[in-house]
């Protein structure tokens, strides 16, 4: 299952019961976080990042630490890759 998040980024659900959030909008740990666009601007999808937030939940909507966010929920700045690593990570759980 896909699904978008207030125009700021997505989600990715498994049928495994894990989702990855891959965020990279204002307000969001990645190079977009202090930025100032209005809603019309987010939701067009007008601003682009080279870094993204992520986070990893189950079905029960509980935030899974992981390695690769150094013990935290949530992973900042994360690279194209990484995300990539993560969803694979989330994938084959």
């Amino acid at each position: 299952m896909f699904k978008i998040t207030n125009g700021k980024g997505f989600h990715i659900t498994f049928k495994n019961g894990y989702t990855v959030s891959v965020q990279f909008g204002p307000g969001n740990y990645c190079q977009n976080y202090d930025l100032q666009i209005s809603k019309d601007e987010i939701l067009s999808g007008a601003k682009g990042s080279v870094d993204a937030e992520c986070a990893v939940f189950w079905g029960d909507g509980n935030l899974i630490p992981h390695p690769m966010f150094e013990g935290d929920t949530v992973g900042e700045r994360m690279s194209s890759e990484q995300v990539l690593e993560l969803l694979n990570w989330a994938y084959k759980q």
